[in-house]
């Protein structure tokens, strides 16, 4: 299983901005390690974050993405208190589930 991500939600107003730094490797599926032998692709397909429970937010993710990647996005009417949850999805089938509250 992956490391935890790092979310903060931090409200401003009527919204809300959030940061997501996931720990991933990312492997394309192209590289070659030390042997020459191809590293095979293992990379964050889904991703999807609710707020107190519902949906506000889906993504695609491909091989193309940076290991560790990071995310920002904003949503409106979270205030301090509500619940915002991150969940991602790899091509190995690992799942990956971090929340934080809104502060």
């Amino acid at each position: 299983m992956a490391d935890p991500m790092r979310i903060r939600a931090q409200a401003s107003g009527d919204k809300t901005t959030v940061r997501v730094l996931m720990s991933h490797e990312m492997e394309t599926g192209l590289r070659k390690d030390a042997a020459g032998k191809v590293i095979p692709a293992w990379f964050i397909q889904e991703l999807s974050a609710s707020l107190n429970g519902k949906v506000v937010m889906t993504s695609q993710f491909g091989p193309s993405v940076s290991k560790n990647p990071f995310l920002q996005f904003t949503i409106k009417g979270a205030k301090a208190g509500d619940k915002v949850a991150v969940t991602w999805t790899d091509n190995k089938g690992d799942k990956r589930t971090d929340e934080a509250t809104v502060s």
